[in-house]
């Protein structure tokens, strides 16, 4: 009697909640009783929850470097989107198997042994990926949709400040105002546009009040008082679809290569602009007015802080190029001693530094010239 193992799949909490993954792993078993395959307990791998759209999957994961080091004689799957949802994952996963001398069987789906197999597992993969993309379309539009008819369901949870009342039978889903929350909120925003404290000062002082987080902790950070001041739900418009994730996988840098990570083959999310964003009336926490006044303080802090390069300061490039020339390590020359009378009267102009010499003032000039004549 051979022995196989065993690899079923489900991606959303749904599949999982229905147990269909259990079905398909008893579908798994009895297939493999039917084919007089022998499955040991532990090589039964299961995926609850995780997309096909990735190889990044614990159990698949533990099933090739089984594969790779012990060496399985087959593989049970139930259909080839259950193996991998891109078809170019396909093709990977059946050709390292391959290679280590393991079989896939699918249940549902061609046994790739001749070239029309080969092709139909093709045409397979390729029809998963589009159903995969169609779903992600209709998905994204329908949200869209929902978020344009004021439905809160789309945002999924609720910020600092509020609790998310799911949807009911009688009842959409909505925010509802938590009100010792609501009170910290009010106290942030208060400080920073009245008082003008800082936010560093503001996340010390939440700190050291003890006031836990939305997740509990008991330490605030700096960025996410930033985020709750530039939140508009507070001033009772949600929005949805405020980040967004551009095409293309992120850069590898120098930094990244330095130190021996690979980059995320998933792109970066990114902020959109906000005439882009979807706004839903959610109960306000603080006024119009209050959250206006921190979008602008915030957006002053971003134009004047100092690591600000962009925009050029009173004193950005008023050194001259000559100045600008000379190494920064070079010592300053030290100036001559000076009688008492004329102590304090040097002066450094931008220019006379880079030349390595001083310039007197006016009155230094004139003592000069009357000691030249005889004057005392």
């Amino acid at each position: 009697m051979g022995v196989a193992a065993i690899y079923a799949r489900v991606s959303s909490a749904r599949q999982r909640e229905e147990e269909t993954i259990a079905s398909q792993t008893a579908a798994l078993v009895a297939h493999a009783e039917q084919q007089g395959l022998e499955v040991p307990p532990e090589w039964v791998f299961e995926d609850e929850g995780y997309s096909g759209a990735t190889l990044v999957r614990p159990a698949l994961e533990r099933l090739r470097d089984l594969a790779a080091q012990v060496g399985v004689e087959v593989v049970l799957c139930y259909s080839p989107d259950r193996l991998a949802r891109n078809y170019a994952y396909q093709v990977l996963l059946l050709e390292e198997l391959a290679r280590a001398g393991t079989e896939v069987r699918f249940i549902h789906g061609p046994k790739a042994d001749t070239p029309e197999d080969t092709l139909l597992v093709q045409f397979q993969g390729m029809i998963a990926e589009y159903e995969r993309a169609q779903i992600a379309e209709r998905t994204r539009r329908g949200k869209a949709h929902r978020a344009r008819a004021g439905s809160v369901n789309v945002l999924g949870g609720a910020p600092y400040g509020y609790r998310y009342i799911r949807r009911t039978d009688e009842s959409d889903a909505r925010y509802e105002i938590a009100p010792q929350q609501a009170a910290v909120v009010r106290s942030l925003f208060g400080r920073y546009v009245e008082d003008g404290v800082s936010i560093g000062e503001l996340a010390r002082w939440l700190t050291e009040q003890g006031v836990p987080t939305a997740s509990g902790k008991t330490r605030w950070d700096r960025s996410t008082i930033w985020g709750m001041l530039r939140n508009p739900a507070y001033a009772g418009r949600a929005a949805f679809l405020k980040t967004g994730r551009p095409g293309g996988r992120p850069a590898v840098t120098r930094t990244v290569r330095l130190q021996g990570r690979s980059a995320s083959r998933h792109p970066a999310t990114r902020p959109r602009p906000q005439e882009e964003w979807i706004e839903i009336a959610v109960p306000a926490i603080v006024s119009e007015e209050t959250f206006a006044l921190a979008a602008r303080r915030l957006e002053d802090n971003a134009r004047f802080a100092a690591r600000n390069t962009k925009e050029p300061s009173l004193l950005q490039d008023s050194w001259p190029a000559s100045a600008a020339a000379t190494p920064t390590t070079a010592p300053l020359p030290v100036p001559a001693p000076v009688s008492s009378t004329t102590t304090g009267a040097w002066a450094r102009t931008a220019g006379a530094t880079s030349m390595g010499r001083c310039v007197t003032c006016g009155r230094c000039e004139q003592t000069s010239s009357m000691s030249s004549s005889g004057h005392t």
